[in-house]
């Protein structure tokens, strides 16, 4: 029997470097796409349309697409907030859009100036668009949503199974391509990874699910290894384990590429990665950012050796 694929989203060239303190220039983050690819990565957030007077970090979101060419067998994703950067997007070769929304009024209000309701009212009006615009299809970008702050919320403390279940089967029923669930603040647990997943699956019937995890409270590893339990194939990673959100005090770094791929390598699944490129990668990027990744596999290497 084959091993079971799990794939790795990566996105640190977005996530990872959004909150970061060093300014990378658009031909270095390039670089860095196309290193991760190199690694391995078939999906991969490469740039966000945000205004860069809020994140600095992603400006010249133009520049990196135009620096990366369409290529087969690769989905670069294009981070948006709202309609405004949606347009954005659909002026570069980006292959997929997806529209950030949160869980809970008070990041969404922080994060985008909307409400939970404002949030699904722009990713309807997104929808609409893309159903009234009259062209191809095939060229238009695959249009994906993540909700932040699905586990806890720095502004609005827990947020409910229930709560996050209504708001997937909202959105599911505007017909995105996938829904990611997001611990931006990373304070979940495994246990409550499984009942979030359970209830999120009956709200979004047929739209496949993706979790983004960030190692905050050490618990990064642990959540993903109950997502796969719970059956989901698709995670969010970040190489070196860097980034996590300005919007969100005390976000610390996602989940690292390599320490993820490690573990479910060695557990017998399948995720398409070289381990020792992405070490490689995640230490050239600790230069740049000019500090070491945090990863634990980027300071102990893999095993076994070779």
């Amino acid at each position: 029997m084959s091993p079971r694929p799990i794939q790795i989203v990566e996105v640190g060239a977005r996530d990872g470097l959004q909150n970061e303190k060093a300014i990378l220039e658009p031909a270095v983050r390039v670089e860095l796409v196309r290193r991760l690819e190199a690694a391995g990565a078939t999906r991969i957030e490469a740039v966000s349309f945000v205004h860069p007077k809020y994140v600095p970090q992603m400006a010249g979101a133009e520049e990196v697409m135009a620096a990366l060419p369409k290529a087969a067998g690769r989905s670069r994703i294009g981070l948006v907030l709202n309609g405004k950067g949606y347009d954005r997007a659909l002026g570069t070769t980006v292959d997929e859009v997806n529209v950030s929304l949160s869980a809970s009024d008070g990041f969404g209000l922080k994060n985008a100036g909307l409400t939970v309701d404002g949030q699904v009212e722009m990713l309807a009006g997104i929808v609409a668009g893309r159903a009234n615009s009259g062209g191809d299809r095939d060229a238009t970008p695959s249009l994906s949503a993540t909700i932040s702050c699905v586990w806890g919320c720095p502004f609005d403390g827990e947020v409910s199974v229930e709560q996050v279940a209504d708001l997937v089967g909202r959105i599911a029923e505007l017909g995105v391509d996938e829904i990611a669930l997001a611990d931006t603040i990373g304070v979940a647990d495994p246990w409550a990874v499984t009942r979030v997943v359970e209830a999120a699956r009956k709200a979004a019937r047929d739209t496949p699910l993706r979790l983004h995890f960030h190692d905050t409270r050490n618990t990064g590893l642990g959540n993903a290894y109950a997502g796969v339990e719970a059956g989901i194939d698709v995670l969010d990673a970040s190489v070196g384990g860097i980034g996590g959100c300005p919007f969100a005090p005390g976000a610390t770094g996602n989940v690292a590429t390599e320490d993820l791929v490690y573990m479910l390598e060695r557990a017998g699944y399948s995720t398409g990665y070289d381990l020792d490129a992405l070490i490689a990668t995640a230490r050239w990027i600790g230069e740049k950012i000019g500090r070491p990744a945090p990863s634990a596999l980027s300071r102990a290497g893999g095993w076994p050796r070779g």
